[in-house]
Parts: C-alpha cells; structure tokens; sequence
C-alpha cells in the first residue's frame, strides 16, 4: 500500500461521518447555507482560502510555484425536495429535503481528497481548483460559469464523478463521447371551450386535444429521428376540469424532452422544435389553441476523449482489474455538461450498489442510500486523477 492508499484508509472515519453529516442536513439549491459554512471552514482549516460563487458555491485554488496545468475538481452540494423514506441514524433532519442522489457523498469525497492533496502538495506539477457547486439539479453550474469559474486562473480540464446505485459496488465506468443526456423541460396548456359532457358538441374539447397530442409527438422519437440518435419523450404531469360531467377549458401538461446528441435549434435533430411543430398542429386540428414553454436545463454531457482515457487509466491504478472498468450511458441529466462544454473534462461513475446492503434503490426515490465502503474508491479517483492529469498533461492532446 502507497503513501496516498494508506493515508485515504486512515481518513475513511472522517469521510463517512462528513458523508452522514451532509446527509443529515440537506439543503435545496441556492440554500445550501450550512453545507457552504462547512465546506468553508474545512477548507480553511487546511490553509486554503475561499471564495463564493453563486450565492452558495465555494470555491478555492490550490496553486504552488511548480509550473503545471490547472484542473477542476467539482461535487455538486443540493439536495432534493423529497421526503427520506429510510431508517437511518443519520437520516434527514429537514423535512421534506433530501440527498436522494448523492451530492452529500461528492461533497465529503471531494473535501478529503482536498486534505490530502494540500498534504501531498510539493509533489504536484500544477493547480488545483476545488469547486463545491449548488443547484445541480436546476443547472448551477451556469452561473458559476458567469461569475468566472473558469478563469483566473484559466482552468485547462475538469473531471467530476457520480455515485451511481445502479451500478455495482467495486466497479466504475468511464466512457468517451456522450455519457449522460441533454434535457429540455416542457409546460403546455391547451386551450378550449369548456361545456358540459352531455353536449360535447357545444363545447371545444382540450382533453381530446390533449390525448392526441401526447400520442403524436411519440413519432418524433421512431419516425422523424434517427433511431441510432436516442431521443425520449416523456409527459410526467397532466391536470384539467373539475368534475365527471364538465368539459374544461385547459388542460395542462408536463414533462421532458431527453436525448444524447446536440439538440439545440442549430442540430439536425431539433426534437425540442419537431415537438412545438406537431403540438401546434395537433391543437389547430380539435380547433384548440395552445400556449408552450420550454426551459433548456442541461445539453448533453459528453466526455473527453483523452480526459476519458485518462480517467479510464486512473480507475485501473485504483481497481486493479479491467473488468471492473465498464463504460454507461445514461439519459438521467448533469449539468457538469456546462463545465465539460467548455474545457476537456471526464465525468465517472462510482459503482454503490450493494443488494445485500439494500443500496440499490433508483437516484431521487425515497429509500435512496449509497454503500459508504466506496467513498474512498471515490476519493483515491479524485487524487490520482489529479496527480495523473497534471503529470501528463503535455501527452494528453486534449481537445
């Protein structure tokens, strides 16, 4: 066992009661106000100095007088608005708020892998900057961007990762290329004439127009797109009319638009503008209006090549066995995409599911739980890919 290996299993004590510690106390995105005084002081402790960002973010720079490149550490600190459904010593405190995803794990790794790389500073050929984001889950990371996040110094790559329960306990995954989907949140209200059920024909029928609706944007996903281009439609909320026997005048609905490509108004696919198209067309056809919003939360998460590789790299050293090294592909959103767009980044996924510890409960439910016994898997990625990265960055080619 190395220096490095030996010094994460003597802080496995106080990365759990860190870990345990966040999980108790969740916050909501843009009220992570314990969680930043935290992080601050831990920080601090070590002798770096801090900075807010975005109201709630905190961010601090390694930097010492070997020259280097400068890399982006970065765990997400928010929480859910989700009721703990668990029996935990350490369960939520606040009701109604919950780490159902693991940001508290990010957190407490990426501050122990911050003690020991302030520890094993003189040996580092480069910066290191340390970013603790809030509101992961409503794209945070744009208004770090904005305030500068990036810059001063300019950071050159980015790697984060993501406990992952559907993925086993001893395993990591690491892929090149798209990893995690883009997605784009829709509100439609569709607008009739209400009556009453007894005489439709008096009346214009939003619910007719509705339930078309819903059933024909589902040819954008295997008519009008690629299938080799992954594209999901998903309608999540519906709401409308009063009672049985009145026809209403709207009817709303709800739901996401995902896919593991550029979506934007200048891609090909465009499945966020073939949705508006054929949502305005099915309304004018039942002679029904329709009002549309969409919110572009998260593009698409996409990997490095070479940061990919090296992070490939970096999980061998650690897992010590090519087939605990797969790669993943999910539509589940990140907004690590905003940072990864910018500079070359890698985002990993550490397996924590664990049947016979029950972890394996699905991200955002109420039973969600992570096996504790690799968080030091997590912080050792987190160090060594920040040794690795700085030690060969002149090699990389990054894009």
């Amino acid at each position: 066992m190395d220096r490095i290996s030996a010094r994460i299993q003597d802080l496995t004590r106080e990365l759990v009661a860190l870990r345990r510690d966040f999980h108790a106390h969740p916050e909501l995105g843009f009220q992570e106000y314990r969680t930043a005084e935290c992080i601050e002081r831990y920080l601090q402790d070590l002798g770096l100095t801090t900075k807010r960002m975005a109201r709630t973010g905190v961010v601090a720079l390694l930097q010492e007088s070997r020259p280097g490149p400068v890399l982006m550490l970065r765990a997400d600190i928010d929480a859910l608005p989700i009721t703990e459904e668990n029996s935990l010593d350490y369960c939520s405190q606040n009701k109604g708020v919950m780490h159902a995803c693991g940001h508290d794990a990010h957190t407490a790794m990426l501050l122990v892998a911050a003690r020991i790389l302030v520890e094993e500073k003189n040996d580092l050929a480069g910066s290191i900057k340390f970013v603790f984001q809030p509101n992961e889950e409503i794209a945070g990371a744009r208004p770090m961007i904005e305030e500068g996040v990036l810059e001063d110094p300019q950071v050159d790559a980015v790697l984060g990762l993501h406990v992952w329960t559907p993925l086993e306990s001893g395993k990591a995954a690491v892929s090149p290329g798209p990893v995690m989907g883009g997605l784009d949140v829709f509100r439609v209200i569709v607008r009739g004439q209400g009556g009453h059920t007894g005489s439709p024909h008096q009346a214009v029928d939003p619910v007719m127009a509705a339930a078309s609706l819903i059933q024909s944007v589902q040819i954008i996903q295997t008519r009008e797109i690629d299938q080799f281009q992954p594209t999901i439609i998903m309608f999540g909320k519906l709401s409308g009319g009063t009672r049985s026997n009145i026809i209403p005048d709207q009817v709303e609905l709800e739901g996401s638009i995902r896919f593991l490509y550029p979506g934007g108004p200048d891609s090909q696919e465009q499945p966020t503008e073939r949705f508006k198209r054929i949502a305005r067309s099915v309304c004018e056809t039942h002679r029904c209006g329709c009002d549309i919003e969409i919110t572009h939360e998260n593009i698409p998460l996409v990997n490095d090549p070479a940061m990919a590789e090296l992070a490939r790299k970096t999980a061998q050293e650690i897992f010590g066995s090519e087939k605990d090294i797969t790669t993943l592909q999910t539509f589940a959103s990140e907004d690590f995409s905003e940072f990864s767009s910018r500079v070359p980044g890698a985002f990993i996924f550490l397996g924590a599911g664990n049947a016979a510890k029950g972890t394996t409960v699905a991200h955002h439910n109420p039973r969600f739980d992570i096996d504790e016994e690799v968080l030091p898997s997590g912080v050792a990625l987190l160090v060594r890919g920040a040794f690795n990265f700085c030690s060969q960055f002149k090699s990389l080619n990054i894009l």
